[in-house]
């Protein structure tokens, strides 16, 4: 699976991007026909402490699968994103 990330308005330091590798990396071993996983970072503007949204797009054939997530840390959406497309996958997987 080929992992791509990108931020807007920001650059991800060294630890974020390990969290990224790590986790998204484990989605494979739900659903193993992932092609590409899509990763945008970007801070919203507006005066919220939880303004870090983390959005995932995972390419599966048929649907992608795409969730959004904001919160106070990147690192947090990250989690949320994560645990939500895992869900997706499985649900997925079921299916097919």
């Amino acid at each position: 699976m080929k992992i791509s990330v990108q931020s807007i308005g920001l650059t991800p330091h060294e630890p974020l991007e390990s969290h990224i590798e790590k986790k998204v990396g484990k989605l494979d071993t739900f659903y193993d026909k992932i092609q590409e996983c899509k990763i945008f970072l970007k801070v919203e503007n507006n005066s919220d402490k939880a303004n870090k949204t983390a959005e995932i797009i995972l390419a599966v054939p048929g649907d992608d699968i795409v969730v959004k997530k904001t919160t106070v840390s990147f690192e947090e959406s990250l989690d949320l994103c994560v645990d939500t497309a895992k869900k997706l996958l499985i649900k997925k997987k079921e299916m097919a």
